[in-house]
């Protein structure tokens, strides 16, 4: 009878052992993928990875990441700019207008200023007034000088304080998907911007 028990012992021990190392097994391989879900909830090349912190035209700090979910049109401009970036705001505004209504609600259309220390918030405010531009899908944004040069670069632009007062710089239209990866681009001024409409409503309907 004694043997009988320390077998049934021995039986029960062993399950309770194999139990609790397949539950330890399970618990290793949840954080593991927990692990693996935090590291790829960025993605490498998505501009959220940029720790940088901007104003926009609302005097509201936000980083980058606060933006995620919405698909990202985006240029770089500065408000007091007579030339090119004029041209730049109208080819923004035809693509606006080429969106569904719908569409409307998951993007972003954002002027980044390549000029800070000119547009601060009250002006970048009042410019989006004059321009009719304050939907809630338009959107101005300010940095340092530091992190807007970190940004352009990240965008391929260029741009060279030429006077007191005026830039030379890159007319580029970058956009984003929903997690920060550029997905396309439009370079130059009143071009043909199909591609870039069909660019936005594809990742708009992921």
């Amino acid at each position: 009878m004694k043997k009988v028990v320390l077998i049934m012992l021995s039986v029960f021990l062993f399950s309770a052992c194999n139990n609790a190392e397949k539950k330890e097994a399970d618990v290793k391989e949840e954080v593991a993928v927990n692990t693996k879900e935090i590291k790829e909830e960025i993605p490498e090349l998505s501009i959220y990875n940029l720790p940088s912190t901007w104003t926009t035209q609302d005097n509201e700090n936000i980083q980058l990441e606060d933006l995620r979910g919405n698909v990202l049109v985006m240029v770089m401009i500065y408000t007091s700019c007579k030339a090119a970036c004029p041209r730049l705001i109208a080819d923004m505004r035809n693509i606006e207008k080429q969106m569904p209504e719908e569409y409307l609600d998951k993007t972003k259309f954002i002027m980044v200023s390549i000029d800070p220390e000119t547009d601060t918030p009250q002006r970048l405010n009042s410019f989006a007034k004059e321009n009719v531009m304050e939907d809630d899908h338009w959107m101005f944004l300010r940095g340092t000088p530091e992190d807007t040069r970190e940004f352009a670069t990240v965008l391929a632009v260029s741009y060279k304080q030429i006077s007191p007062i005026d830039f030379s710089h890159s007319n580029i239209i970058s956009v984003f998907d929903e997690d920060g990866v550029l997905v396309h681009q439009q370079e130059g001024l009143g071009v043909d911007n199909t591609e870039t409409v069909e660019a936005i409503k594809t990742e708009v309907s992921n």
